[in-house]
C-alpha cells in the first residue's frame, strides 16, 4: 500500500511538479524584470530611452519602417501658422500692436514637478519660454518683458519689465524650484498692479503658463477679471495639463486666448504663436503720436552714473538721452528721469515687417515651365540648392506668387521669420531702378 501510494502519488504530482517549474521561471522572470528597472541603464539604453527614436518612425505603402521627415513637418507646421495669420489679416485691415508690455506668468507650484513631460514640466516650460523670450523680442524690438512666478500660493515678480533678453533669462534660470499651490488670482492682482501704470498706447498683455488643475484664491477671482478687463489687460493662456473652466473664462473675458498642450512639440507650437503681435482689439485700438529718442554712444573719456542700475560706467558703456543727458545701459527702454521713450533706427525699422507682412508662397511639387519656355526652378533662388533628387525626382518646394521664383523649405521659413523681404522681387526692383 505505502510503495503504490508512493507510486500513485507521484504519477499525480508531474502536473503539479511542471505547473511548479513554470510558476518558478515566472517568478525568476519576475525578479529579473525588477532588478533590470532598478539597475542603471547602459549607454545605448539610455539614447533609446531618452530620445525615443521608435517615435520617429512611420510606415510607408509597401509596409517598411522609414524614418519621419521631420523637415516637412516642421514646414507643414510653419506654413500653417503662417497661412492662418495671412488670413487674418487678409480679412481686414487690423491694427497689431506694435509696443507691448508683456508679462509671462510661470507655474511652479508642486504641480510643475509632474513628471509626464521629460523631464518634468517645469523644465520644459523653462526651456521653451527662453526660446520664446528671444523670438519675441527678434519679432518685437520696440516690446518689453517681465517674468512673474506663483509659488505656494504667493506671487513673486521675478524681473521687471524690460527690454533685454539676456537678463530675462538668467533670472528664471536661477529660480526653478518647485512648491506649493497655484493661485490666478494672486498672479492677475500683480500683474494688473504694474501693467496699470503703461502708458496708454501700450498693448498690455498677460501670458500664463498653467499646470496646476486648480487655484487656491484668497478672494472673489471674478473682481480680479473685471479689473483686467476694464485695465484693457488680454490675458492668454497655455496649459498643461486638462482644460479648466476659470482659465476659459479669464481668457474669454479679456481677449485672450486659451490653450492645451498635448506633448513638448505641440507646447513649443503654441507658445510661440503668441511671439508675433496679435490684431488690437478693436474698442482698444486707438491712433497715439509717441515722442521718441534717439540716443547716442557717449563718448569714451565720459564716465557717469546708469540711472537703470545706479552704478558708475563709461560713456561707452551705455547711451545718453538726448533730452535729458542721463546715461542708460539698453535699448529700448523708457528714461526713468524724463520719462522719453529711447530706440534704435533699426529697433523702429524692424517693427515695420508687420504691417507689411511677405506674402505666403505656393507649394510646388513639380517643376513648371517659365515664361521662356525652358525649365525653370531646377535650383533655389536663395541657397541654389537643387531641387532634383537623386531618383531624378522634383522635391516640394515653394514659389513666389509674385516673381516667379522658387525657393527651397528652408528658404521660405528664413525669408518670411527673418528677413522679411522676397529676394527675387527686391532683385527686380533693384534691376528696373
Amino acid at each position: 500500500m505505502y510503495g503504490v501510494g508512493v507510486g500513485g502519488g507521484g504519477g499525480f504530482n508531474a502536473p503539479s511538479t511542471a505547473s511548479g517549474r513554470r510558476r518558478n521561471q515566472e517568478d525568476e522572470e519576475e525578479e529579473e524584470e525588477e532588478a533590470g528597472e532598478g539597475r542603471v541603464l547602459e549607454a545605448w539604453e539610455r539614447a533609446y530611452a531618452d530620445d525615443r527614436s521608435w517615435e520617429a518612425l512611420q510606415e510607408d505603402d509597401s509596409g517598411l519602417l522609414r524614418p519621419i521627415d521631420t523637415k516637412t513637418l516642421v514646414h507643414a507646421q510653419y506654413r500653417r501658422r503662417l497661412l492662418l495669420r495671412s488670413a487674418a489679416t487678409a480679412a481686414a485691415r487690423i491694427q497689431k500692436g506694435l509696443i507691448r508690455y508683456l508679462y509671462i506668468v510661470i507655474d511652479l507650484s508642486r504641480a510643475a514637478s509632474e513628471m509626464d513631460y521629460r523631464p518634468s514640466r517645469m523644465a520644459v516650460v523653462a526651456k521653451h519660454a527662453e526660446a520664446f523670450i528671444r523670438e519675441f523680442f527678434d519679432q518685437n524690438p520696440l516690446s518689453h518683458v517681465g517674468i512673474v512666478t506663483i509659488k505656494d500660493g504667493i506671487c513673486h515678480r521675478l524681473t521687471e519689465i524690460g527690454g533685454s533678453p539676456e537678463s530675462q533669462i538668467k533670472a528664471l534660470m536661477g529660480k526653478l524650484e518647485c512648491s506649493g499651490d497655484s493661485s490666478l488670482q494672486n498672479a492677475l492682482e500683480l500683474v494688473h498692479g504694474y501693467l496699470d501704470q503703461v502708458p496708454s498706447y501700450g498693448h498690455k498683455e498677460v501670458l500664463i503658463l498653467y499646470s496646476a488643475l486648480n487655484t487656491c484664491d484668497p478672494g472673489d477671482i471674478m473682481e480680479t477679471i473685471e479689473k483686467c478687463k476694464k485695465s484693457k489687460i488680454r490675458c492668454s493662456i497655455i496649459g498643461l495639463a486638462a482644460e479648466i473652466f476659470i482659465c476659459k473664462h479669464i481668457c474669454e473675458e479679456t481677449g485672450g486666448s486659451y490653450t492645451i498642450a498635448l506633448d513638448e512639440s505641440h507646447f513649443k507650437e503654441l507658445l510661440l504663436e503668441h511671439a508675433p503681435p496679435s490684431p488690437a482689439i478693436a474698442e482698444y485700438a486707438a491712433a497715439n503720436l509717441i515722442k521718441m529718442g534717439f540716443p547716442q554712444r557717449g563718448a569714451e573719456d565720459l564716465i557717469s552714473i546708469c540711472s537703470c542700475h545706479k552704478k558708475i560706467k563709461s560713456g561707452a558703456e551705455g547711451y545718453i538721452c538726448p533730452r535729458c543727458k542721463v546715461n542708460v545701459c539698453e535699448l529700448p527702454t523708457e528714461c526713468r528721469t524724463c520719462g522719453l521713450t529711447l530706440v534704435s533706427s533699426p529697433h523702429l525699422a524692424r517693427s515695420y515687417h508687420h504691417l507689411f507682412p511677405v506674402q505666403p508662397f505656393d507649394e510646388v511639387s513639380s517643376i513648371y515651365p517659365n515664361k521662356l519656355g525652358q525649365k525653370g526652378g531646377q535650383k533655389c533662388y536663395g541657397c541654389q540648392q537643387s531641387f532634383i533628387n537623386p531618383d531624378s525626382q522634383s522635391s516640394i518646394h515653394v514659389r513666389c506668387p509674385k516673381c516667379n521664383q522658387h525657393f527651397c523649405l528652408d528658404c521660405d521659413i528664413y525669408i518670411h521669420e527673418s528677413l522679411h523681404n522676397c529676394p527675387g522681387c527686391e532683385s527686380q526692383r533693384s534691376s528696373s531702378s
